[in-house]
């Protein structure tokens, strides 16, 4: 089966075969007819900038290609995308070029807006939270181990909560602090780590169980800057569609509406750390022999 790579370069090959022998236009003409600056026509055929699907849009119609070559060129790109988010792509040689692309994201963004049904934000994980994260997720997912290496670039994306230029919000649900992947005695930790994020300017809050949620949110999700990014098991959803961009924008709004933050959420956190501290003492008592 061919790579993502390769279907890009194909699809490329096709757009110029369409601009070639439908519109029969240079590519300097045709740029101008789809209102593009002059290099962009030259840059997609070229695989230099991969095109989204306005851009296709534009393209196929402005080619004066028929609307069913119009929807195969769409779905042909959605395939790509869909096929380039998966996991299984994406961390091929392991988590560490992922981590990367998070830190650059992040880097530009101007406003970060994450919120987690069941796990603790990347952007304050302690490293032996993560460390599990990370082993559990590369098993499961069959990938190559670099712990350590996407360890340390996760690390360095936590620089962005100490950047006075950016505005970061995060939501958690309080079972993300009642279900983890690490031992009991360092979700402690990581509860610690939440507890002295109260005092930073980030604004932190927690969804308490058994709240009525004004709507039902299926997944975790991410909004940096103008991008939304959704995790399933087997792939990531990135998108930068406004119409996206302003459901996602929407439906964080809603779901603080029902959050609780500073003292509040110190009460949960501690509340927390003193359930798993006491689940963790009693794995460690040994059973009461059985009187007959």
């Amino acid at each position: 089966m061919s790579t993502p790579e390769e279907r890009r370069a194909e699809f490329a090959d096709e757009l110029r075969r369409v601009r070639q022998d439908v519109a029969k236009l240079n590519g300097k003409d045709f740029a101008a007819r789809c209102g593009w600056h002059a290099s962009k026509v030259s840059k997609i055929e070229n695989k230099r900038q991969d095109p989204d699907d306005s851009d296709v849009l534009v393209w196929m119609t402005t080619a004066g290609a028929s609307e069913s070559e119009t929807e195969r060129m769409r779905a042909w790109l959605r395939g790509i995308n869909i096929d380039a988010a998966s996991w299984k792509h994406q961390l091929r040689k392991g988590h560490s070029d992922r981590q990367t692309y998070s830190k650059q994201v992040e880097a530009t963004a101007k406003r970060i807006r994450v919120f987690e049904l069941i796990i603790v934000p990347g952007l304050v994980q302690i490293a032996d939270y993560a460390r599990w994260v990370f082993d559990a997720a590369a098993r499961f997912q069959r990938v190559p181990i670099d712990t350590e290496e996407a360890l340390s670039i996760r690390m360095q994306r936590q620089h962005a909560l100490y950047d006075n230029a950016k505005e970061i919000e995060l939501l958690i649900c309080e079972s993300a602090l009642l279900y983890y992947v690490c031992p009991p005695e360092e979700m402690v930790a990581q509860i610690d780590r939440l507890l002295a994020l109260l005092g930073l300017r980030v604004k932190f809050g927690i969804i308490p169980l058994g709240t009525r949620l004004p709507v039902v949110p299926p997944n975790g999700f991410w909004i940096v800057g103008e991008r939304v990014l959704i995790e399933t098991v087997d792939t990531e959803i990135n998108t930068e569609t406004p119409s996206d961009i302003e459901t996602y924008n929407r439906l964080m709004d809603e779901l603080w509406t029902v959050a609780v933050m500073g003292n509040d959420a110190r009460k949960i956190l501690v509340r927390c750390s003193e359930a798993v501290s006491a689940a963790a003492t009693a794995d460690k008592v040994p059973p009461q022999e059985v009187i007959s």
